[in-house]
């Protein structure tokens, strides 16, 4: 694809995401910089009329949405890369990050530690137990339907062949294989997210109906 035919996908796959309201946009609440960072996405329920200024300055909010709020405003950010307006934000790295194994090693004293992330290492046990870094990518990833992860995917593939770092290339390859070729297969379809919504509103209203008969009975 071009660049501007997979702007063009990208636009049309996100085009009826919903935004998760003001209360849901935030993911954690650990320290002041989530909510400096993330508050100034309150009430921004257009993603396509973000400036690419604002995105950039704060880039760091990719760390601390939710997962509603990292969907719904990742195509912003998307779009600005591809378009090259982004000088700080690396929306790449969230899409590929937690499935390829990066590691360094750092001399401490007389001593040399590996530290390692991604694929199988384990994150933090004290907090998260035995989940592993592919572990919590996947959680937060599967958020996207599938037609946003073709979308991503389509990105995805541009960025490895047009201008990124050979250390990237294999990074992005790493993430393709093992979650977004198969999450732009098999993911829920718009269509199916939208049958359950209505379900649900469905359901919401019945239960509602019920319980007002039974107090007039």
């Amino acid at each position: 694809m071009q660049k501007e035919e997979v702007i063009n996908r990208i636009v049309q796959a996100f085009s009826s995401t919903l935004y998760p309201g003001d209360q849901f946009l935030q993911g954690t609440f650990e320290g002041c910089e989530p909510f400096d960072e993330v508050g100034a996405f309150v009430g921004k329920t257009e993603w396509r009329s973000l400036d690419s200024k604002m995105l950039d300055a704060h880039y760091c909010a990719l760390n601390f949405f939710s997962e509603g709020g990292f969907r719904f405003f990742l195509p912003a950010y998307l779009i600005a890369d591809l378009r090259d307006d982004l000088l700080t934000a690396d929306p790449l790295f969230y899409l590929w990050h937690g499935f390829a194994d990066v590691s360094v090693e750092m001399p401490v004293a007389s001593e040399t530690f590996r530290r390692s992330s991604g694929g199988q290492a384990i994150l933090n046990p004290r907090r998260y137990g035995a989940m592993t870094w592919s572990d919590y990518a996947r959680y937060r990833l599967s958020v996207f339907t599938r037609e946003e992860a073709q979308a991503i995917v389509a990105y995805m593939t541009y960025k490895r062949d047009h201008g990124t770092s050979r250390l990237d290339q294999p990074r992005i390859d790493a993430a393709l294989k093992q979650f977004w070729f198969h999450r732009a297969e098999n993911a829920p379809t718009c269509k199916e997210i939208s049958a359950h919504l209505e379900e649900e509103l469905k359901f919401q209203q019945a239960n509602a109906m019920h319980r007002d008969e039974n107090q007039l009975t």
